[in-house]
């Protein structure tokens, strides 16, 4: 019973269960269906929804459907181009190719044009500048011949002068005896002529005697000869005319070397009389050449020891120019006056306190240029300056190390105050006093003057440098023959006057050069050598040139006549014509030679010149002879291009025949005697040789047996070790078959040496079987003896054998 209500228990509860599982499974379909009407609900929204979008769209949508439409056109279009057959793709593909190929031609054409267009321009370029070239030239040339022709004109202008006045000389003569008038009336006619052409209003005030004529100095000293009173006016502004010219000429012409020997001339002057001339010339001379100012300054102390006045006028006159040139701020004089200056301190002509009142004005207001000055001036002087007043010179020092702090001035002097204090610090190396070559004074001698800037005494004596007539010239004249007999040594008056005159007279044309840079601007001309020439060869006295002017003269003749002509006949008909001496024909063949190498290229010309004149006389083969052992024995101070010139030259006149092939004797080929520039030499010469003779002719030329001993030296046999030098050198040089008999006897020498050494050995064996013969009479014990002596020697002389077979080989 417990079971079954149990069971019914379960069965009520189970009943339960399920009631209450449906009425929730009843809820749950409810509640599903009321979210499938919400869901359908929602989608009818969306729908319509939806369906309003693609109402507002519509257009884009046609739009769209023709994009679509045209795409599938095209599509369609692809689809059958894909179906063309193979053979259309491939023509396509070859116009495609075409195409590009003929776009890249037509491009290299038009860079081909570019180029094309640009190289032209660069060809049109060059033309223009070789043409201006060659014009240039053709204007040069043009000048040269037109000059040449000038000269020409004037030598036979000249010539025919000199044959007109040979021929009017005797007349002259006759009308010179038949008038005999005295000489005094032509000299009072000149004298008039020149007043009156000083006196003319277009011809200007000089201080020259021939009022601003110029007279040749040959016709001044037959003037002075002609006029007799040595007391009258002409006579005086002749011998001051001359006395200008030599004391210029003598100042030009001094230098280190001649300075010693120029001094006893100087002093040989009237320098009472002309220092004022003396010493404008020493200042204009040392203004146009600053660098020999310490050689003017050595010549002033030497005429200061003798003469102190001179020296005093010339500082005087330097220190108004330094004032004037200072107060005119004119910096190139300034500088020449403060160098000239600073020298004559060095060399105590003048004292330091000068040159300390000179710095100190030039540094007391600093400018570029006063301190440029004040520097160049220290450096000169500062050295002297030192030794005599140091606490001057640290002062001087001081003011530069105060303007070079400040740094008021510009940078460039501002270096050169820098490059002043390490010269000092050097010691003043290289401005270090007086030469050893300008120390010419003794101290105990020396004159020293004490002259201020400030000094209001200043006499500069400008009316010292022209002329002014003397009523005591004569004896003013004697009182200096007095004196330089004192100065010079014992002399007598006569000896003293002669030699003046000689002096005046053959001084000529070089004292006329002279006064034209330092004298005033005196005119030259060239008829003053001519003039002198003729002067000479009036009096008995023989002038011997030996300033080697006529030498250098006779080079200038022939160099023009070589450039002014066309081709070597013309040029071989003037040198002849020019008459030149046997001793100078030596200097004609070497400016031939000069010319020759002075050229950028050879130039057959010469070669054919100098055969020409090989051919016409002997002695200039052997001019030429000499010639060439002098350029190959110095032939290392040629540059290459002269070297080349030079061989080629004597290269010519070998193959030409017109110099001797003994000229080869000179030419020693080993590796001792001969240099790099001498091995240039002879392959040039033999390979111009050869190019013109040809090998087989020149080898022929070189087996002559009668030039044999001259070529020993050139193709050598005495020593193995030379001939292979002469082989390698003509082997490398291209001209290997001029070696054959060298290598012939290159293989033959060990045959004679060995042929040699036999017979020296058959010579000793036979002197020894005859030395054995003598000696049969002798004892056993000493033949036995001799037979062991002569195996020994019989075994070294084969080492000796073999030995010199190894050293052969």
């Amino acid at each position: 019973q417990q079971q079954q209500q149990q069971q019914q228990q379960q069965q009520q509860q189970q009943q339960q269960q399920q009631q209450a599982e449906d009425g929730s499974s009843v809820e749950k379909e409810k509640e599903k269906g009321k979210e499938r009407e919400k869901e359908k609900e929602e989608g009818e929204a969306e729908a319509k929804a939806e369906h309003e979008r693609d109402r507002a769209k519509d257009s884009n949508t046609v739009e769209k459907d023709k994009d679509k439409e045209e795409a599938k056109a095209k599509a369609g279009e692809r689809k059958h181009d894909r179906e063309v057959p193979e053979g259309k793709e491939k023509e396509k593909d070859r116009d495609r190719d075409r195409d590009r190929e003929r776009r890249d031609n037509e491009r290299d054409r038009e860079r081909g044009k570019e180029r094309g267009r640009d190289r032209g321009e660069r060809y049109r370029d060059r033309d223009r500048e070789r043409e201006r070239d060659r014009e240039r030239r053709d204007r040069d040339r043009d000048r040269e011949r037109d000059r040449d022709r000038d000269r020409e004109r004037r030598d036979r202008g000249n010539d025919r002068d000199r044959e007109k006045e040979k021929e009017e000389r005797p007349e002259k003569e006759e009308n010179e005896k038949e008038k005999e008038k005295p000489q005094q009336d032509e000299a009072s006619k000149l004298t008039a002529l020149f007043e009156h052409s000083a006196a003319l209003p277009g011809v200007p005030k000089t201080d020259k005697g021939t009022g601003g004529v110029y007279l040749p100095p040959f016709k001044l000293a037959q003037l002075r000869r002609q006029v007799t009173d040595k007391a009258s006016l002409d006579y005086q502004r002749l011998s001051w005319d001359a006395l200008k010219k030599s004391i210029n000429g003598l100042i030009n012409k001094v230098s280190v070397a001649n300075i010693t020997n120029l001094i006893p001339e100087l002093l040989h002057e009237n320098l009472v009389r002309g220092k004022g001339l003396f010493c404008r010339s020493v200042m204009k001379a040392q203004h146009a050449s600053p660098n020999f100012t310490s050689v003017y300054a050595g010549l002033v102390t030497v005429v200061n020891t003798k003469l102190p006045e001179i020296g005093e006028l010339l500082l005087f006159r330097l220190v108004d120019q330094f004032r004037k040139s200072f107060r005119r701020n004119y910096k190139p004089v300034l500088l020449s006056s403060t160098r000239f200056l600073a020298h004559l301190i060095n060399q105590q002509v003048c004292s330091e306190l000068l040159g300390l009142e000179l710095s100190t004005l030039l540094l007391e207001t600093p400018t570029e240029d006063s301190v440029e000055v004040a520097v160049e001036f220290i450096k000169e002087a500062g050295y002297t300056i030192g030794e005599l007043s140091p606490r001057g010179i640290n002062v001087i020092f001081d003011s530069f190390r105060t303007i070079l702090h400040e740094g008021i001035i510009d940078l460039r002097v501002q270096y050169m105050i820098e490059e002043l204090f390490a010269v000092r610090k050097s010691g003043f190396a290289g401005h270090a006093g007086v030469p050893a070559e300008l120390d010419l004074v003794e101290d105990d001698d020396q004159i020293t003057h004490d002259i201020s800037l400030d000094a209001s005494n200043i006499d500069i004596q400008e009316d010292l440098n022209f002329f002014k007539p003397d009523p005591e010239f004569l004896e003013g004249e004697k009182q200096w023959a007095a004196a330089r007999k004192e100065i010079l040594g014992v002399e007598s008056d006569e000896d003293a006057e002669q030699k003046e005159e000689g002096q005046r007279e053959g001084a000529g044309g070089e004292e006329a050069a002279g006064a034209e840079v330092a004298g005033g601007g005196e005119e030259v001309d060239e008829g003053g050598d001519e003039g002198a020439a003729e002067g000479g060869a009036e009096g008995d006295d023989l002038i011997a040139d030996m300033t080697t002017t006529d030498l250098i003269n006779l080079k200038k003749a022939i160099y023009l006549t070589i450039m002014s002509s066309l081709d070597f006949e013309e040029c071989a008909h003037k040198l002849l014509k020019m008459k030149i001496s046997a001793a100078q024909e030596p200097e004609l063949c070497k400016m031939i030679i000069e010319c020759c190498s002075q050229e950028r290229t050879y130039l057959r010309f010469y070669g054919l010149l100098g055969q020409r004149f090989c051919m016409l006389k002997k002695e200039f083969q052997d001019i030429f002879d000499h010639c060439f052992r002098q350029q190959y024995e110095t032939i290392h101070h040629l540059e290459t291009n002269k070297l080349r010139n030079v061989a080629k030259f004597f290269a010519h006149l070998l193959h030409t025949d017109g110099l001797p092939w003994t000229v080869l004797g000179y030419i020693h080929l080993n590796e001792e005697q001969t240099t790099s520039s001498s091995r240039i030499f002879i392959k040039i010469l033999f390979q111009e040789i050869s190019e013109f003779m040809g090998l087989a002719k020149l080898n022929a030329r070189l087996k002559d047996p009668t030039l044999a001993p001259y070529f020993a030296g050139l193709l050598p046999k005495d020593n193995p070790r030379n001939t292979r030098f002469s082989i390698n050198f003509f082997t490398s040089i291209g001209l290997g078959g001029l070696t054959d008999d060298l290598r012939e006897h290159l293989r033959n020498a060990p045959k004679q040496i060995m042929a040699q050494q036999k017979e020296v050995s058959s010579d000793s064996t036979l002197s020894s079987t005859s030395s054995s013969d003598l000696s049969s009479s002798s004892s056993s014990s000493s033949s036995s003896s001799s037979s062991s002596s002569s195996s020994s020697s019989s075994s070294a002389s084969s080492k000796r054998k073999t030995k010199r077979r190894k050293l052969n080989k």
